[in-house]
């Protein structure tokens, strides 16, 4: 991370083109990432193992589906668009999100046989999530003041998640035998595009280099150090080097799921993007 450059406001930012640019880009990751992984989340409404998991998972993807409201509304103070319409508007082949977030939870939709993957779910919001920790954590750090800021709010709520997610995850590792080849057949599934997560797109030279965030590669093994670490103490075995997939999502390269689940996602704004919601 650069300490040469300290942004803190808006108007700094926009007085430097490049800067802009390269900020706009990672937001666009941050808020990307959040927002369809909670829509991801959100489609286990009713579906969860139980009752209380069932509150519990949509209270959380409630909280990131916030975090990524935060991210969208620095876009819009930045004066790339209006928040709602960068969420909703936005054709997927723009998008920059991860392909991992963008997976459907498993065979069927929502609303026609939605055979949805418990397992799977687990292993991916686990997995991101310590991803994003690490990303949260360089954030706290970044050039621009008001990100840093942001980011030191939402670690605290994140930590609630990742609890989460280990109690769910050791669960499933140390109960039946099923229950452990479920999770690790998810584990696999995940960790084939995992590797995408720490990528920051075209534009990474100049996030870099404007102190924005640390580099793709410290990013990496920080977070591999952390999933390692608890991969161990719940009995797991280590999958090695996670794989990337075909597509590249920070470079708005994307699956039909995501073409899907934004026309889910914006099916009623799109009626009427000028009203009041």
């Amino acid at each position: 991370m650069g300490d040469r450059l300290h942004v803190e406001t808006v108007e700094a930012a926009n007085q430097n083109p490049s800067f802009a640019k390269a900020l706009t880009d990672l937001l666009f990751q941050l808020a990307d990432d959040d927002f369809i992984l909670a829509y991801r989340g959100s489609e286990w409404l009713g579906l969860a193992p139980h009752i209380e998991e069932d509150v519990a998972f949509s209270s959380m993807s409630q909280d990131m589906m916030g975090h990524a409201v935060m991210f969208y509304e620095m876009l819009e103070q930045l004066g790339v668009g209006k928040a709602d319409d960068l969420a909703q508007l936005r054709e997927a082949k723009v998008f920059s999100n991860a392909i991992l977030v963008e997976r459907k939870n498993g065979d069927g939709d929502y609303n026609d046989h939605p055979h949805y993957d418990w397992a799977y779910a687990i292993v991916r919001s686990y997995v991101y999530g310590l991803y994003k920790q690490v990303r949260l954590e360089a954030l706290t750090q970044s050039s621009y003041a008001p990100l840093a800021l942001v980011s030191r709010k939402m670690m605290t709520e994140h930590r609630y998640h990742l609890m989460h997610w280990q109690v769910w995850l050791k669960q499933l590792a140390n109960s039946t035998a099923d229950a452990r080849q479920r999770l690790e057949a998810a584990i696999a599934e995940v960790w084939k595009d995992a590797g995408e997560l720490p990528h920051l797109g075209p534009n990474q030279s100049d996030i870099v280099q404007f102190g924005l965030i640390a580099e793709e590669e410290q990013l990496k093994q920080k977070w591999l150090t952390l999933t390692k670490d608890i991969f161990e103490e719940a009995g797991l075995d280590w999958p090695g080097e996670p794989g990337v997939p075909q597509e590249r999502g920070r470079h708005g390269e994307h699956t039909a799921d995501l073409v899907q689940a934004l026309a889910t996602l914006s099916e009623v704004y799109r009626i009427d993007p000028a009203a009041g919601w």
